[in-house]
C-alpha cells in the first residue's frame, strides 16, 4: 500500500490548526496534527515544501522507516517545527495502519491498560471567589483533577487566568476565556507585566483556600510557566508541600536542566516538565537522574506516536509517568492520538484536557468521549477523527500570537 498524495490543511475554527491528510493508492485516509501555536504557517510551509514531496510512492505501512527517513535524512534534526511536521506524518500513518487493520489505534499499541485516561481541566479566576466558581463548574462537569491558576494582586493580567469569568469551561466566541485560548488574534503579540515576588507570596494562600473549600480528595495541579529561577522554584515547591499537589509544572526554564536538580533537592512536590521538548534527547538527563515525575511532551510537538512512545518507554525504567500537554492548540487529531497512546501506556499518568470550541469539534468530529473524570477513544478503526474539509475551508487562517511576558522594568522574561 503506497502513499498516493498528502495535503496540508490549515483551518481556524476559533483558533489555527495545521492538519496533514495522507491518502493511499487504495483510498485509505489518515490524519495527523502539525499545529504549533503562533507558528502554524512555519510547520505548514515545512510540510508543503520539504516533506510532502518525499512521501509520494512510499510504503504507508513503513512507519518506523519513514520516521527515521524524515528525522535523519534532513541533516537538520529536532526543533519544534521539524518535529511537529514529523508528528503529523507519523500520526497520519498510524491512523491509516489502524484503519487497514480494522482496529482502534490503541489496540495496535498493545491494547488498553485502563478503562479511560484520567484528565485534568483548567480552573482559574482573577480572585479567589472567581476561582472557586470555576472549580465548582469543573467538578459539576465530572473532573476529578483540576489545574489551579489565579490572578496576582497588582498585576492586570496573568497568562492562563480567564479574562471572562462568565464564559463556560469549554465556551468560545466573543466572551472566550483567556485560559481557553491565550493566543490572541492580532498583528503583534500582547505584552503582560510580571512580578515574581508578588506571585510567590500569593500562590500558597490560593492553595490553602482551595483545600479549605474543597477538601483533600481533588487532585490539584499548578503551572509556573517557566517563570522562576532555580531558587525561586525550590521556594515555591517547598511552600506548596502542605497542599499535596498532583504536580507543579514548568517551574523554571526547561533549557537549564541542571536547575531541576537544585529544585529536586529542596522539595518533595512532584515536578512535571517538557511541553517545549520535542525528542527523547531533551529528557536524557532529567529521566536518568529522576529529576522529574511527569513527561509533558505532546504527540503533536514531539515527533508523533512513534517518538513519544519511545520517550515513555525510557521514562518507565525510572517510574516516571506521562502527563501530555493538551490545551486547545493541540487539535482533536492530536488529542485523539494522545488518548489512544495513553490508554495503552503502562506508565500513563494524566492527560491535560481543555474542551475544544463547538466550531472545532464540528470541523474535526472526534469520537473520544469524556466521562467519570477521564477520556476514552472510540472503538472505530483508526484515530476516530472525521475532518469535514468543506467546513474547514470556511475558517481561513488568522494571525494569532501568545503574549510576551515582561518584568516591571521592561525586560522580556521567561515563560
Amino acid at each position: 500500500m503506497l502513499i498516493e498524495r498528502a495535503d496540508v490543511i490549515v483551518t481556524s475554527p476559533g483558533r489555527n490548526f495545521v492538519t496533514l491528510k495522507i491518502t493511499t493508492d487504495d483510498g485509505v485516509i489518515g490524519y495527523g496534527d502539525g499545529t504549533l501555536n503562533g507558528r502554524e504557517l512555519a510547520v505548514a510551509g515545512y510540510l508543503t515544501d520539504h516533506v510532502v514531496p518525499l512521501l509520494t510512492g512510499r510504503d504507508a505501512h513503513a512507519i518506523e522507516d519513514t520516521w527515521q527517513y524524515l528525522y535523519r535524512g534532513a541533516y537538520w534534526r529536532r526543533g519544534p517545527v521539524t518535529m511537529a511536521a514529523i508528528a503529523a506524518v507519523d500520526t497520519a500513518l498510524w491512523d491509516i495502519k489502524a484503519k487497514v487493520a480494522g482496529l482502534p489505534l490503541y489496540q495496535l499499541l498493545g491494547g488498553a491498560s485502563r478503562e479511560r485516561c484520567l484528565v485534568y481541566g483548567h480552573a482559574s479566576g482573577t480572585d479567589i471567589p472567581e476561582l472557586f466558581d470555576s472549580v465548582r463548574r469543573h467538578l459539576d462537569e465530572g473532573f476529578r483533577a483540576i489545574r489551579i491558576q489565579t490572578g496576582v494582586p497588582g498585576l492586570d493580567s496573568v497568562y492562563g487566568v480567564a479574562s471572562s469569568a462568565a464564559a463556560s469551561v469549554g465556551g468560545a466566541g466573543s466572551n472566550t476565556r483567556y485560559d481557553y485560548e491565550p493566543a490572541r488574534r492580532s498583528a503583534l503579540p500582547a505584552e503582560e507585566t510580571w512580578d515574581t515576588r508578588a506571585y510567590l507570596r500569593h500562590v500558597p494562600s490560593v492553595f490553602e483556600a482551595v483545600r479549605g473549600e474543597f477538601g483533600d480528595d481533588i487532585a490539584l495541579l499548578h503551572d509556573a510557566h517557566h517563570r522562576l529561577t532555580p531558587i525561586q522554584a525550590a521556594k515555591l515547591g517547598k511552600s506548596l508541600e502542605p497542599y499535596d499537589l498532583f504536580w507543579l509544572e514548568d517551574v523554571t526554564p526547561a533549557e537549564n536542566q541542571e536547575a531541576l536538580r537544585w529544585v529536586r533537592h529542596h522539595t518533595t512536590t512532584p515536578l512535571a516538565i517538557g511541553e517545549v521538548f520535542n525528542s527523547v534527547w531533551d529528557y536524557q538527563h532529567l529521566i536518568r537522574e529522576q529529576l522529574i515525575d511527569y513527561v509533558r511532551s505532546p504527540i503533536t510537538h514531539a515527533g508523533g506516536i512513534t517518538s513519544v512512545r519511545r520517550i515513555m518507554d525510557y521514562a518507565a525504567m525510572y517510574q516516571i509517568k506521562s502527563g501530555m500537554h493538551g490545551p486547545t492548540d493541540v487539535s482533536p487529531v492530536g488529542l485523539a492520538a494522545a488518548v489512544h497512546l495513553g490508554l495503552a501506556l503502562h506508565n500513563f499518568g494524566i492527560q491535560e484536557y481543555m474542551v475544544h470550541s463547538e466550531q472545532t469539534r464540528e470541523v474535526f468530529g472526534p469520537a473520544y468521549e469524556f466521562a467519570h473524570g477521564g477520556l476514552r477513544p472510540g472503538e472505530e478503526p483508526g484515530l476516530g477523527v472525521h475532518l469535514d474539509e468543506d467546513l474547514a475551508a470556511t475558517y481561513p487562517y488568522e494571525r494569532a500570537y501568545l503574549p510576551v511576558n515582561r518584568l516591571r522594568d521592561g525586560t522580556v522574561h521567561d515563560w
